[in-house]
């Protein structure tokens, strides 16, 4: 079967490579897939890769094996999933917990856009607590995550402000509800929960903006530059703020994956995807990706490819 793997070149991160079909573990099933949705964090991975690193997490797809020891769907059940690697190949393993039914009504463009950022989002919001009637402010919000934070946000009835580097990113997500700014700085304060993605000098810009007792939850540094907090400049700031670290990652995802599924079944929960192509171009959408060229996720399909 085919299998991306990485290259290390920033130019093309990765190439198709010729590989045995994996062999399921008792507690995983064997995944016919149809689709996968890379992640720009995935992009910085490949940029040095460890030895044998097989990259993929955020797929969907056909079970042609059900799990040896009986758990998880059955041969030809549809299915979204978040293996802990391997997913960007023709066939994956994928342990029975990380791994959702879909309905008919879900196609695996909108299926395979799920795990990552879904499941960032439904964890992120649990740990911000209930937000109902709460002004909250997201910054980097105009990928996978910020599109499902912001809805889901919204319909909890959160008063919420995203940022976005550029009008043109910021449209889907206005129509959503959020009041959108190109600027940390420009955003009216002060948020009882501020959501922080970005890091570098928008982190302090942000924390600036919490009210006091507020809570800060850090969730990523896509600027790549790390954060400097002045003790005697947040003085002057709000008091008794409370700055969280998160990180989404902690199997199992089944539950999760369900939540998602069904709130897409629902209505209440759309896909924001910018890019969908034959996984032949996924070393072209990796470094767009990266770049930031494509608002919310990119879908790649996998039954293309030769």
């Amino acid at each position: 079967m085919q299998r991306l793997i990485p290259t290390g070149e920033a130019a093309r991160p990765v190439a198709f490579a010729e590989f045995p079909q994996p062999v399921p573990e008792p507690g995983e099933a064997l995944i016919k897939v149809e689709a996968i949705a890379p992640n720009r964090g995935e992009t910085f991975l490949l940029e040095r890769p460890g030895p044998g690193l097989l990259p993929g997490k955020d797929i969907a797809g056909l079970v042609v094996q059900a799990a040896a020891d009986g758990s998880g769907p059955r041969i030809g059940t549809r299915v979204v999933g978040h293996p802990a690697l391997g997913g960007w190949a023709e066939y994956a393993a994928v342990p029975t917990h990380s791994l959702s039914v879909l309905p008919d009504s879900i196609d695996s463009v909108r299926a395979a856009a799920l795990p990552l950022a879904g499941i960032t989002a439904l964890r992120l919001l649990r740990t911000a607590g209930s937000l109902a009637g709460r002004r909250v402010l997201l910054t980097g919000a105009s990928g996978g995550v910020g599109h499902y934070i912001t809805e889901l946000a919204v319909g909890a009835g959160a008063e919420l402000t995203a940022v976005t580097a550029t009008p043109v990113r910021g449209e889907r997500l206005a129509e959503l509800g959020a009041t959108v700014v190109h600027e940390v700085a420009a955003a009216q304060g002060p948020f009882d929960v501020v959501l922080e993605s970005t890091g570098g000098p928008d982190l302090p810009i942000a924390l600036s903006k919490v009210r006091p007792g507020g809570t800060l939850v850090w969730f990523g540094q896509a600027s790549r530059t790390p954060a400097t907090l002045d003790f005697f400049q947040l003085l002057g700031g709000p008091e008794r703020v409370t700055i969280q670290h998160f990180h989404y990652a902690g199997a199992p995802y089944g539950f999760d994956l369900a939540a998602l599924v069904r709130l897409v079944e629902q209505g209440r929960l759309h896909p924001e995807i910018g890019r969908v192509t034959d996984w032949a171009q996924t070393a072209d959408t990796l470094v767009d990706l990266r770049e930031r060229r494509i608002r919310g996720k990119a879908v790649l399909l996998t039954g293309g490819a030769r």
